[in-house]
């Protein structure tokens, strides 16, 4: 059973829209973005990073600094959802393993935590979106490319707060990711959508890959969800919403 809060803290019910508005905070391109909106949303994004790509309405500014200020305005009000991809290179699964293995790499921030408290404080519902590794996060959802027939694989884990959902199976994968690895070359039905070099995805077949066409920039697409993922997740949501709102 889905179970949801929808009391701000200055209390009463939020006032919802008829499409109800997600924030979608750490926003890169969109690929995040764009599944909620084919769910359904009214999608407003926002990344430090200026990015001229991103398909909906959009500030450019410090993630939890504009979440902060929605907070002490109460214009958090307007959103139904908060989605947040905060950084956490720190403790990336690449990071912790062959990087680390290698000497490689430098100092990297982890904004999970502080994004949580925000998140927490602002009495939203929300989604905490991190990749396979150490994030201290609960991994409410596991999603993987394979549950939607996609060209990737792309782990990723979400942690829900102030909702909840079944978590879906999580299906057999068909085979390699096509690549080199250690020294091994693989054929495989999914692409590398990171890094050069190695057999790794080209722009387009990130593209074809992943569901993105709106960006043909390679930093963007290796940083991005497939659409897929928050379309399952924001129609799983809004399934939760029905449910209480009945």
């Amino acid at each position: 059973m889905a179970l949801l809060d929808w009391r701000s803290p200055q209390g009463g019910r939020q006032v919802t829209a008829l499409r109800p508005g997600v924030l979608d905070l750490f926003s890169c391109a969109g690929g995040a973005g764009m599944g909620y909106a084919e769910a359904g949303f009214e999608v407003d994004g926002c990344d430090i990073a200026a990015r001229p790509n991103y398909p909906f309405a959009y500030h450019h500014g410090d993630a939890l600094e504009y979440l902060a200020h929605l907070i002490a305005t109460g214009e958090i009000g307007r959103y139904t959802l908060v989605h947040a991809s905060p950084p956490c290179q720190a403790k990336a699964a690449l990071t912790v393993g062959t990087n680390a293995s290698q000497g490689w790499g430098g100092t990297h921030e982890d904004l999970v935590a502080p994004t949580r408290d925000l998140l927490d404080a602002s009495g939203v519902p929300y989604v905490i979106e991190q990749p396979n590794g150490r994030a201290e996060i609960r991994k409410d959802l596991s999603l993987c490319g394979e549950m939607f027939g996609l060209g990737v694989l792309r782990h990723r884990n979400f942690e829900l707060g102030r909702w909840a959902t079944a978590r879906p199976a999580h299906p057999r994968h068909r085979g390699y990711v096509r690549g080199h690895r250690h020294g091994v070359r693989r054929e495989g039905p999914y692409v590398a959508a990171y890094g050069n070099g190695g057999g790794k995805a080209t722009v387009p077949e990130m593209q074809a890959a992943m569901g993105i066409t709106w960006t043909d920039v390679r930093e963007e697409l290796t940083e991005a969800i497939p659409p897929a993922y928050t379309r399952w997740i924001g129609r799983a949501f809004l399934n939760a919403r029905q449910e209480v709102l009945a």
